[in-house]
């Protein structure tokens, strides 16, 4: 069972499922209240704008969707008896004075500042999400998400992968904001979703991070991307935005120790896939147009 009101998503990355006898599509918001007949083994709570062109343009739904949201679904899997799994993010550590980032270090985050909305609601899910398991025994897991890439990314989320991405295919300058030394790390998505499976499967309440520890500069990102896709595309810099992380590298000794986990996929393999499927995406949208590939 899937609930979305895809104020950021789109129903077309999950209708190949539609067919399963299995699988339920629930067009609701879960900032309001939920309501659901029959039991659940899980409530997996994913639901947040999560790129900063997203929560910067939806900032009061991002902040109720991680509070009154968080709220809700918890309500849902006390009532239910359910398991409870909660999708959180390194942007808790703000920009962070200790690098890499264990789970234990708490942050720097400005609560009012633009990206506030969305650090701090984060910060609230996870705080009441501990509160659940403390007060009422639920049994909760927390994964706190680095860098995630792959395909169905949308073109103008405002992710720097997908933003690279798209500029290389058409030739555009790659926008670098500041000097384009601020670091990131890059996970594929099927390295999360594996690290996700496996935080699933142990007893375990604290959060987790799940993120590939290789740093990288966003100028050397666009290198690689001009490489692989072949583009002609230059560099053009902007202003910093107010409060962007200057570093960001999460330490995953817990994951490994935990779970058994690390990342599998390099990020030239993993950025090949995006671009393949992005390459694919652009030539059925130019087919649908009527627009010469």
């Amino acid at each position: 069972m899937v609930m979305d009101n895809l104020i950021t998503g789109n129903y077309n990355n999950i209708i190949q499922h539609s067919a399963n006898p299995k699988f339920e599509f629930i067009h609701h918001n879960v900032s309001n209240h939920i309501h659901l007949i029959g039991d659940l083994d899980w409530v997996v709570h994913f639901a947040s704008p999560a790129s900063p062109i997203d929560y910067l343009n939806l900032p009061i739904e991002t902040l109720k969707v991680n509070s009154l949201g968080t709220h809700n679904s918890l309500g849902l899997a006390l009532a239910k008896g359910a398991k409870y799994f909660l999708a959180s993010t390194s942007e808790v550590y703000g920009d962070p004075l200790k690098h890499p980032q264990p789970e234990d270090y708490w942050g720097n985050v400005n609560p009012i500042g633009p990206r506030g909305v969305y650090d701090e609601a984060k910060r609230f899910a996870e705080a009441i999400t501990m509160a659940y398991h403390n007060k009422h025994g639920l049994d909760t897991r927390i994964v706190r998400i680095f860098n995630c890439y792959g395909p169905r990314l949308r073109p103008d989320d405002g992710r720097v992968v997908s933003s690279f991405i798209k500029q290389a295919l058409n030739d555009e300058p790659f926008t670098v904001y500041g000097e384009g030394n601020q670091t990131r790390s890059f996970q594929y998505v099927s390295d999360l979703v594996d690290g996700i499976r496996r935080l699933m499967e142990v007893e375990h309440h604290q959060p987790v991070n799940i993120g590939n520890p290789e740093e990288k500069t966003v100028v050397e990102l666009a290198h690689i991307v001009k490489e692989l896709t072949g583009s002609a595309s230059e560099v053009v810099y902007k202003p910093l935005p107010v409060d962007d992380p200057c570093r960001r590298l999460p330490d995953i000794t817990k994951a490994r120790t935990l779970l058994g986990w690390s990342p599998r996929v390099d990020l030239r393999t993993g950025l090949t896939r995006t671009i393949e499927w992005y390459r694919n995406l652009d030539a059925a949208t130019k087919a649908r147009s009527g627009t010469p590939a």
